[in-house]
């Protein structure tokens, strides 16, 4: 192996690990995302039980003429 091989193979595995922490990094952030989405979904489903707990009587009947 000859020094210009070394120093070749030394910055491939620079930009691989460079490019495995963009890659961990995006992934974190598309986790944080998807976090926060269902932490929204979860507080929409809760104020819709708590609207069904005040006034159970909504969404119960449904009237259609055809």
């Amino acid at each position: 192996m000859t020094i210009s091989n070394i120093g070749s193979a030394a910055m491939s595995v620079t930009g691989s690990d460079s490019l495995s922490k963009v890659e961990v990094a995006m992934l974190s952030k598309a986790l944080q995302s998807n976090e926060v989405a269902g932490n929204g979904l979860l507080k929409m489903i809760d104020s819709a039980a708590m609207e069904r707990s005040v006034n159970p009587s909504v969404g119960s009947n449904f009237d259609m003429v055809v």
